[in-house]
């Protein structure tokens, strides 16, 4: 299914002044925040009114760079009458720590990538959300790029014929002084992993997305580079359940930071995407033409702080769009849980040195 999200955004900015805005409001308030409130400053129909940090200067310094009213406490935060969609902003361990408790007061969730470190967690953020009756959403801003989505309408229309591969290559540079910029940052309590659930998880649930489910994982990590409980290497092999096999390789080592690369091959031809724009497009059956130039695209591959909050603000717009309409986000809590199963599943692999089987 396409996200379309240019007409989704076109639909929210006709529609934004014949309805209320809805109030967005942040918790956690480090990098990423910043993102996701530049995002929702530039949709229509989206408004910041309150971000939480237990550090009250942080708040009130967010609040006026960005807006709302700053909050130190959970549930004053959650009372605000105005608040309807929680941005879970917090490292990834704690996801569920606020977005539960957001969910049974009532509001709706967006919750950064991953949707959480453990299924266990993520399963008690879904089932709270079901039993709350309210939306859960999780970001995985790169399905919406316009390339990807092209991608997916390729695959979906049977252009590419039997899938053969699917590779997927992130190797990516981070120093020593990330990982000790912030005590959470390559701990498995907080980070869940390394490279991989970390930087890789965008590409993991890009390639499940368009392939289809992967049926097992046979891998390797390794700490090689860095001062960490996790890896910064992961290698593994994929077999999609479609037939379909797949190199996937995550990594924060690689000097100076690469631009990430998605391939992609069927019986009729080959599609390369580098930094979420086409690099190849090359068929037997002629198609639609794309532009093959590559290009530095949106990537965090040297620095995180290059990622554009372009994508983060599609997914505010599907989110806008989901309350209006009454339907489900384009990406799910289920849809969010279905990257980690997989990350799970290779540092199993990894673990016990086998190839692990999906349920």
């Amino acid at each position: 299914m396409s996200l379309s999200p240019e007409k989704a955004s076109q639909a929210e900015a006709s529609q934004a002044k014949e309805q209320p805005e809805i109030g967005f409001g942040i918790i956690g308030l480090g990098m990423i925040a910043a993102k996701h409130a530049q995002a929702i400053k530039s949709v229509p129909g989206a408004k910041l009114v309150a971000a939480l940090s237990s550090d009250a200067a942080k708040a009130a310094d967010f609040a006026a760079r960005f807006g709302g009213t700053p909050y130190t406490d959970l549930d004053a935060f959650l009372a605000d009458p105005a608040l309807q969609v929680v941005n879970v902003c917090v490292p990834s361990g704690d996801h569920a720590r606020y977005g539960v408790p957001a969910a049974l007061a009532g509001k709706h969730v967006m919750v950064e990538k991953p949707i959480e470190v453990s299924l266990e967690a993520a399963d008690r953020l879904i089932a709270a959300s079901r039993q709350a009756g309210v939306k859960l959403a999780v970001i995985s801003q790169r399905r919406f790029e316009p390339d990807v989505q092209k991608l997916k309408k390729a695959l979906d229309d049977g252009l590419f014929g039997q899938l053969l591969s699917a590779d997927v290559f992130i190797k990516w540079w981070r120093t020593q002084e990330y990982y000790d910029s912030a005590d959470w940052r390559g701990t498995y309590k907080l980070d869940g992993g390394g490279a991989l659930m970390n930087q890789g998880v965008h590409y993991v649930d890009v390639v499940q997305w368009l392939v289809g489910p992967v049926k097992s994982v046979r891998a390797i990590t390794r700490t090689a580079a860095h001062k960490i409980e996790v890896e910064d290497l992961a290698l593994a092999l994929l077999t999609f359940e479609n037939g379909a096999v797949g190199l996937l390789e995550a990594s924060t080592l690689h000097y100076p930071g690469l631009p990430e690369r998605l391939e992609i091959t069927g019986q009729n031809g080959t599609a390369v995407l580098e930094a979420g724009k086409f690099k190849v497009w090359e068929f037997k059956t002629p198609g639609e033409k794309v532009q093959t130039d590559g290009g530095p695209g949106d990537s965090g591959a040297k620095n995180p702080g290059d990622i554009s909050s372009q994508g983060h603000a599609y997914q505010i717009a599907d989110m806008v769009a989901t309350l209006r309409e009454g339907r489900d986000p384009a990406i799910t809590g289920e849809d969010g849980r279905k990257p980690l199963q997989i990350i799970q599943a290779i540092y199993q692999s990894a673990r016990e040195n086998r190839e692990i089987f999906l349920d």
